[in-house]
């Protein structure tokens, strides 16, 4: 299903968690239903030939069949709530997604990536009211600032990500 997070995200200004509701309070950080696409597109861009699949899905009520891009393996646990919550920005792990068009993944991902994070959180952090700002700029004060407001301190011991 083509969706273009460059017209939403960027150039409507639609916050993620107005498609993402779950970020913050739970693991995983829901995709959004045909639902939430209609409450616009009931009288935005209507009768589109693109927007078909979301009309059919909203009328039939059925999951929207969305594209996943960001999937981890099995054998990794990742709580988006305990990362938004501690103020890691979207853009963080998700790159400028405000800019793509289609997405893609812009971040390896990898555990060493992620440990990297672990062990030196504060270059990731912004204002918790700004976490789904893309573009975001802090200066360092900002950051150590956060860090000590929010007592962020992530394990980095083998069961946070692997259960």
């Amino acid at each position: 299903m083509p969706y273009s997070h460059a017209l939403h995200a960027g150039e409507l200004g639609i916050d993620c968690r107005y498609c993402h509701t779950t970020v913050e309070r739970a693991a995983k950080a829901a995709v959004p239903p045909a639902a939430t696409c209609m409450n616009c597109h009931s009288t935005v861009k209507k009768d589109s030939d693109v927007l078909l699949p979301i009309r059919q899905a909203f009328a039939e009520n059925e999951a929207v069949k969305w594209t996943r891009v960001h999937d981890l393996p099995d054998y990794v646990y990742f709580n988006h709530m305990a990362h938004v919550n501690a103020a890691v920005g979207c853009e963080s792990c998700h790159g400028r997604i405000d800019q793509m068009v289609k997405v893609y993944q812009a971040m390896p991902l990898t555990m060493e990536w992620c440990l990297e994070c672990h062990k030196d959180p504060a270059p990731y952090l912004r204002d918790p009211s700004k976490v789904t700002a893309m573009g975001y700029q802090y200066g360092a004060q900002d950051r150590e600032t956060i860090l000590k407001k929010n007592v962020v301190k992530p394990p980095i011991n083998c069961s946070t990500c692997h259960r």
